[in-house]
């Protein structure tokens, strides 16, 4: 029996020794090639994969099933990062899509498909949904021609002229990145030494071992980037997760910068410092301090749902500056309606240098002008009827007490969201994509926030357990 095949908010991933097999690759990429033919009979078609064993034959056979519904196929001749490919897409009008090879930011030992519509971004759920729909159980046999291609070189000559290169080789930047073993290795170092930068790149090579290295950018998985910044006296570590999306950064004395802070500081540095302007987009769990900067700074503030595909839907307005999510992945609606981890890392570079600031001392700034915040998330894994549960549930859910506290502002946008009048909140939401009920919380000290923390986990276990 057929294994059912579902895609979450950003793609399909399994695990290399379960369902993802070549048989459900070729499942996926017959129904995708279905579709996209019959939107625009004869398109182009670009596929990239990652720098996981196995990738580029996963995504070969991708490509050869795809060309036999009459679309026209490029594959990458190297692993690329997923927004080389979703840029390329984007940039070329005879293409109608891409497909992406790439356990993203899940272990090692999983692998995935993203899809990407022809302006880069993700699909609709219309298109998830009619794509689940018509998945047949049986693979097919048809295969066609594809083409190996260089679509990496010229992306990364935009990310070249996109910021602001003189000033990057004037401040003679020293720093560490880690790309976790991801598509992003030896091609991210050697753009920045093109800038004039002093690099020093770990876990780059795909041939090493990754010892268990989770590709997400978050500790406990940056502790090797940390120690690194401190050993070798750099102004700041970057860090990209497997294919190159989501970011996070170490600061000259190896602490960690989470992504939120991240998001902050770039949006400042493109109002400020390039004068740009526009909306903000922000899911349900991003942080007090994004919020304040955007208000500071006379940004009209969006709050989505969870899942980048909710940004993309507004970035396609045009009247967006940026968007980004708690999850790492930050979207600059200048470049393409969708994420790159590559050009916030360049962007968190040019704000040192034409501040002249270390990233320490442009997070302290920041901190001292906003106010300091802690913010985390903890997974409760429990069965999947609970969590189906949960989902009926939340949206009558109003607690008139939480830690003690009443809140002052109830969402049930996205789980359910409690906020109080220190602007502090907690967050209870499922998963779109695994058994699981995830609790966030952020407060102006750790021990508010973990009390959040440990009574939302309560109040699942009272309410669903």
């Amino acid at each position: 029996m057929s294994e059912i095949i579902r895609f979450g908010t950003d793609g399909w991933r399994a695990r290399l020794d379960g369902d993802f097999t070549n048989d459900n690759v070729v499942r996926v990429a017959d129904a995708a090639g279905a579709l996209w033919a019959r939107r625009a009979a004869g398109a182009l078609v670009y596929v990239g994969y990652d720098a996981r064993p196995g990738a580029r034959e996963f995504a070969r056979l991708a490509g050869k099933v795809l060309a036999a519904h009459g679309l026209a196929l490029k594959v990458s001749d190297r692993h690329v990062p997923t927004p080389a490919l979703a840029w390329t897409v984007a940039r070329d009008d005879r293409a109608v899509g891409g497909l992406m090879v790439t356990g993203s930011h899940s272990p090692a030992d999983y692998q995935g498909i993203k899809l990407r519509m022809a302006d880069g971004g993700v699909g609709s759920d219309d298109f998830y949904e009619e794509l689940q729909r018509i998945i047949d159980s049986d693979p097919t046999l048809a295969r066609g021609a594809i083409a190996e291609t260089d679509f990496l070189t010229r992306y990364l000559d935009h990310l070249y002229a996109m910021v602001d290169t003189e000033a990057i080789a004037a401040a003679q930047l020293r720093v560490v990145y880690d790309p976790l073993y991801g598509s992003a290795s030896g091609c991210f170092a050697d753009l920045l030494r093109a800038m004039g930068a002093d690099v020093t790149e770990i876990h780059g090579s795909p041939d090493e071992e990754t010892d268990g290295t989770h590709p997400e950018p978050i500790e406990p998985w940056v502790d090797d980037c940390e120690r690194e910044v401190v050993a070798c006296g750099a102004c700041a570590g970057l860090v990209n997760d497997g294919d190159g999306d989501r970011i996070g950064a170490v600061d000259e004395h190896g602490r960690f910068v989470n992504s939120q802070k991240v998001i902050a500081l770039i949006l400042g540095h493109l109002c400020r410092n390039r004068g740009w302007n526009g909306r903000v987009v922000l899911n349900t769990t991003s942080s007090i301090l994004t919020r304040r900067v955007a208000r500071e700074l006379g940004c009209k503030l969006s709050i989505k749902p969870v899942g980048f595909k909710h940004i993309y839907s507004e970035m396609k307005k045009r009247d967006v500056l940026l968007g980004g999510g708690e999850s790492g992945g930050v979207g600059i609606a200048h470049h393409m309606p969708e994420r790159d981890g590559l050009l916030v890392n360049l962007l968190l570079c040019e704000a040192m240098a034409v501040t002249g600031k270390s990233l320490a001392e442009l997070v302290d700034e920041l901190e001292s002008y906003f106010g300091r915040y802690y913010y985390a998330r903890r997974d409760l894994r429990i069965d999947p009827e609970i969590v189906e549960m949960l989902r009926t549930v939340l949206p009558g859910l109003n607690p008139p007490m939480v830690a003690g506290r009443v809140p002052v502002h109830v969402s049930h946008m996205d789980g359910l969201r409690l906020e109080f009048d220190d602007e502090s909140w907690i967050l209870l939401r499922p998963s779109q994509t695994e058994p699981l009920i995830r609790v966030y919380a952020e407060a102006q000290t750790i021990e508010m926030r973990d009390e959040l923390l440990d009574a939302g986990i309560d109040l699942a276990h009272g309410e669903f357990t």
